[in-house]
C-alpha cells in the first residue's frame, strides 16, 4: 500500500491495513499488508498526555476497532467449533439411538451353534461385576460426603480407629448406621478381599512382564535380522519356462484355492492364480468350492470352464458331502489319485492374489534342500487404509510377519503356518499324517505336527501376496475368536505328543512355553484379567493397587514396539492400544472356549469378503495373458481315485477342450445374470443394521463406573486409562467401528 503524505510533506502511515477473508463461517484468514507504524499501538501515558486530544482519540479509536474485530472473528471460529461439536455429538446419538432401536444383538444371534447356557455365562459374569461396581459406587459416594475421604486407602483406617476410639471414650455415643455398615465394609475389604485380589494382581503382573520381555527379544531378534540383511538364499534354476526339458528348478506343482460362498472374490483369485509363470506342463490348479449355494456353485464353475477355454490347467471341484470345513475340503482334494503326480502344493484362499512370479520366488529354496517342508510368503493387504479397523488390523499383522514370523523362521525353522500363500512338500505332509478336521485352525495343526517331525519351515518376508482385511467389526470378532480358540484346542490335542516327540528338549519347551502358553493362553488371559477386570476392583478396593508404571508406561512402550514394523501408522498408536484390550474380551472367551471343548470352540465362520481387491488388475491380465497360457496344453486326465474323490470333481483337457462331466447340465447364464441383478436390487434396497455387543457394553459402563470411583481418589492416571478405555468399549459395544453389515 502506497504511503500517504501530509501538506508540509512528512510521510504517514494510516495504521494497519487488514485484508479479512471469509468463505464461510468456520474458514476465515486475515493477510496483514503493510507492518504497523508506533503510532498504531497504545502508548505509554506519558507519551499519550502529549499528545493532542483529537490525536489521541484517533489512536484509541484505532486500536479498539482493530481488537474488537479480531476479537469478533475468533468469537465467531469459536462458535463455529462448538456447532461442529455439537452436531457430531448430534449425529452419534442418533447413531447410537439407531443401534438400540434395531433390536439386534450378539446375544439374539442364531448363527452361532454355541450352547445358549454356555454362550451367556461370561455375559452374566460381566454383568454381576457391573452391579456391584454401581452399588459400591453410590456406597463410596456417600461415604466420601460422610467424611471418608479418599486419597490414601490408610487415610480410612484412621477414620475408621477414631470411630472406635470416640466409641471406647463415649459409651453411650450412637454410631450412625451407614458409619456401621461402612466400617464392616472396609474391615471386610482389608482382611478377605484385598490379599487375594492383589495376589491375582501380581500374578497378573509377573505374566505381563514376562510376555513383555518376549515381546522385546523378538524386537530384538528382528533388528539383529535387518543389521545383519540375514535372509535365506534359494538356488536359481534356468528362466526358460517353456522348455519344459528339465534344463532348470521346474517340478510339478498343485496349486489349490479352497472356498465357500464367496461371491465377491471368486474371479479375482482364480483369474491371478490362472496367470502364475510356471510351465503348464508342470501345474495343476484345483479351484476346491464348498459353497452351498447353487448360485454360486454354477457362477465358479463357468469362471473355471472360461480358463479352461484359455488353456488353463484347472478343474473344479465340489463335495458332495461337506465335513470338516477347510480341512476336510482340502484332505478330500489331496486324496485324489493324480495327487501322486506332483511335488508340491500351493494353497491361496479365496481373498489371495498372488503375483506372477509367486513360484518362481519360492519354489527355489526347496531346490537341494530336503529338509525343508514349508515356504510361507507375507501378506499384504489392498484394503489397509479403507478405516480404522483396517488400520489397526494391520499394525498387528505387520508385526506377526514382520518380526514373529521373520525372526522364528531365520533362528528356529518353525512357526505356525498362516493357512494360504504358503507352498509345502507333498511329502511332508503326508508323513505329519495329512490335514485333519478336529480342531479350526487345521494350518497350525499340520504346521506343529511337521514340527514334530523334523521338517524345517522358510519365511520370506520379501514375497507378499495381497489379500484382503475384514471391514467389518463382526467378520473380525468372529475370525478372531476361531483363531484364538482353535489354538488351545490344539494344544490339549498335541501336548502329548509334543512330549513323547524325538525332537530335543528346547524345542519341546519353546513349544509348549512360547508357542502355546505364553502368546496364545497368557496374552489374552492377563490383558483381559489386568485391564478389565482387577484394575476397575482396585478402585473399589484401594488396598490392593496397580502401579502406574503397569497401567500405562509399559502398555505404551509395547504399543511402541508393535507399531514399529508399521511406521506409517504411529498416529493410531493410543487407539492401537485401547483397541487392542478391547479385543481381550473376545479372545479371552474363544480361548476359554478353545480350553475347555466348550460349543463355541468348534464354530467355523467363513469371513465375510467385500471384493474390494483390484478387479481392474485383473481384468487385464485376463486379457493379456502371459505367453504360457496360450501354449497348447498337454494331454492329460484327472481321474477320480474310487471311494476319496467327489462327484464333483471335472475330468480335465483332453486336446485342450474340457471333457464332459457326467450328470452336469450347462446353465441358463442369461437366466443366471437376470437373477443375480434382481438379488443386488433388493440387497440395496435393504437397510443396513449392526450388532450392539452387550459383553462389550457391560464392560463399558463397569470401567466408566470404576473412572468416576478414581476420580474421588484423585487417582490421575488410572482415572485416564479407566475413562478412554470405557470410552473404547462403548464405541465397540454399539459397533461404531468399521463398515456396516447387512
Amino acid at each position: 500500500m502506497a504511503p500517504s503524505f501530509t501538506w508540509w510533506g512528512k510521510e504517514t502511515h494510516r495504521g494497519t491495513p487488514v485484508v479479512v477473508k471469509m468463505e464461510n463461517p468456520n474458514n476465515w484468514s486475515m493477510v496483514e499488508l503493510e507492518g504497523p507504524s508506533e503510532d498504531d499501538f497504545l502508548l505509554p501515558n506519558d507519551d499519550v498526555s502529549s499528545m493532542s486530544p483529537y490525536k489521541r482519540e484517533k489512536v484509541r479509536n484505532k486500536n479498539a476497532k482493530q481488537l474488537t474485530w479480531v476479537l469478533l472473528l475468533k468469537a465467531h471460529k469459536a462458535a463455529g467449533c462448538l456447532t461442529s461439536i455439537a452436531s457430531a455429538l448430534f449425529s452419534l446419538a442418533s447413531v447410537v439411538r439407531r443401534r438400540v432401536a434395531a433390536g439386534r444383538t450378539d446375544s439374539t444371534d442364531n448363527s452361532s451353534t454355541e450352547n445358549p447356557a454356555v454362550k451367556n455365562r461370561f455375559y452374566t459374569c460381566i454383568k454381576i461385576f457391573l452391579w456391584l461396581s454401581v452399588i459400591l459406587l453410590g456406597f463410596e459416594i456417600t461415604a466420601y460426603f460422610k467424611g471418608w475421604y479418599f486419597s490414601a486407602p490408610d487415610l480410612q483406617l484412621q477414620y475408621l480407629y477414631s470411630l472406635d476410639f470416640h466409641k471406647f471414650a463415649n459409651p453411650l455415643a450412637v454410631q450412625s448406621v451407614f458409619d456401621w455398615f461402612y466400617s464392616k465394609w472396609v474391615l471386610i475389604r482389608v482382611e478377605y478381599l484385598a490379599p487375594p485380589l492383589q495376589f491375582l494382581a501380581n500374578a497378573c503382573i509377573v505374566l505381563f512382564l514376562i510376555q513383555s520381555v518376549d515381546r522385546l527379544v523378538l524386537c530384538l531378534g528382528c533388528f539383529w535380522v535387518k543389521m545383519k540383511k540375514i535372509k535365506p538364499i534359494a538356488k536359481q534354476g534356468a528362466m526358460d519356462l517353456e522348455s519344459g526339458d528339465g534344463s532348470g528348478y521346474y517340478p510339478m506343482v498343485l496349486v489349490q484355492i479352497p472356498m465357500c460362498n464367496e461371491k465377491e472374490v471368486y474371479q479375482q483369485s482364480i483369474g491371478a492364480v490362472c496367470c502364475l509363470e510356471w510351465p503348464k506342463s508342470r501345474l495343476l490348479i484345483q479351484v476346491l468350492d464348498d459353497s452351498d449355494d447353487p448360485v454360486t456353485q454354477t457362477l465358479i464353475n463357468e469362471e473355471v470352464r472360461k480358463w479352461q477355454k484359455e488353456g488353463a490347467n484347472i478343474i473344479y471341484r465340489h463335495r458332495v458331502i461337506r465335513e470338516g470345513y477347510k480341512a476336510g475340503n482340502l484332505k478330500s482334494a489331496m486324496n485324489c489319485s493324480y495327487v501322486k503326480d506332483y511335488e508340491f502344493v500351493t494353497i491361496f484362499d479365496a481373498d489371495f492374489q498372488p503375483m506372477p512370479d509367486f513360484l518362481k520366488r519360492t519354489v527355489p529354496y526347496f531346490k537341494d534342500n530336503d529338509d525343508i517342508g514349508l515356504v510361507q510368503a507375507r501378506w499384504s493387504f489392498v484394503n489397509k487404509d479403507e478405516n480404522l479397523l483396517t488400520r489397526l488390523q494391520h499394525i498387528n499383522l505387520a508385526f506377526h510377519f514382520e518380526v514373529e514370523q521373520q525372526v522364528n523362521g531365520i533362528f528356529l525353522n518353525f512357526f505356525g503356518f498362516n493357512g494360504t500363500a504358503g507352498v509345502w512338500r507333498i511329502k511332508a505332509l503326508e508323513e505329519s499324517g495329512g490335514w485333519l478336521e478336529r480342531t479350526t485352525v487345521e494350518d497350525m495343526d499340520i504346521a506343529v505336527r511337521a514340527h514334530l517331525h523334523g521338517w524345517k519351515f522358510i519365511f520370506l518376508n520379501d514375497v507378499e501376496c495381497q489379500c484382503e482385511l475384514p471391514e467389518s467389526y463382526e467378520a473380525y470378532r468372529k475370525q478372531q475368536h476361531r483363531w484364538h480358540s482353535g489354538p488351545m484346542q490344539l494344544f490339549r490335542l498335541c501336548l502329548p505328543a509334543i512330549i513323547k516327540s524325538k525332537i530335543s528338549i528346547w524345542k519341546k519347551g519353546n513349544l509348549i512355553f512360547l508357542f502355546f502358553l505364553l502368546r496364545k493362553l497368557v496374552l489374552p488371559f492377563y490383558s483381559f484379567t489386568l485391564f478389565c477386570i482387577i484394575l476397575p476392583m482396585t478402585m473399589f478396593i484401594p488396598e490392593a493397587t496397580l502401579p502406574s508404571w503397569v497401567v500405562s508406561y509399559v502398555p505404551a512402550t509395547m504399543s511402541f514396539l508393535n507399531i514399529l514394523p508399521a511406521p506409517k501408522s504411529f498416529p493410531f498408536i493410543v487407539p492401537y492400544l485401547l483397541f487392542e484390550n478391547t479385543m481381550s474380551v473376545t479372545k479371552f472367551n474363544a480361548m476359554v472356549s478353545g480350553l475347555f471343548q466348550l460349543g463355541s470352540a468348534y464354530e467355523w465362520v467363513v469371513t465375510k469378503k467385500s471384493g474390494r481387491s483390484s478387479e481392474g488388475d485383473l481384468a487385464s491380465l485376463a486379457e493379456e495373458k502371459p505367453k504360457h497360457q496360450r501354449v497348447a496344453s498337454e494331454e492329460w486326465t484327472a481321474t477320480k481315485k474310487s471311494g476319496r474323490s467327489s462327484e464333483g470333481d471335472l475330468t480335465l483337457l483332453v486336446d485342450g477342450k474340457p471333457k464332459h462331466q457326467r450328470g452336469v447340465s450347462v446353465p441358463d447364464l442369461e437366466e443366471l445374470r437376470e437373477e443375480i441383478k434382481e438379488k443386488e436390487k433388493k440387497a440395496s434396497r435393504k437397510k443396513k443394521h449392526n450388532r450392539i455387543y452387550t459383553k462389550e457394553l457391560a464392560l463399558a459402563f463397569l470401567l466408566l463406573t470404576a473412572s468416576l470411583r478414581s476420580l474421588l481418589s484423585a487417582q490421575g492416571i488410572h482415572f485416564y486409562f479407566l475413562l478412554f478405555q470405557g470410552i473404547s468399549f462403548l464405541l465397540v459395544g454399539l459397533d461404531l467401528i468399521g463398515e456396516q453389515v447387512d
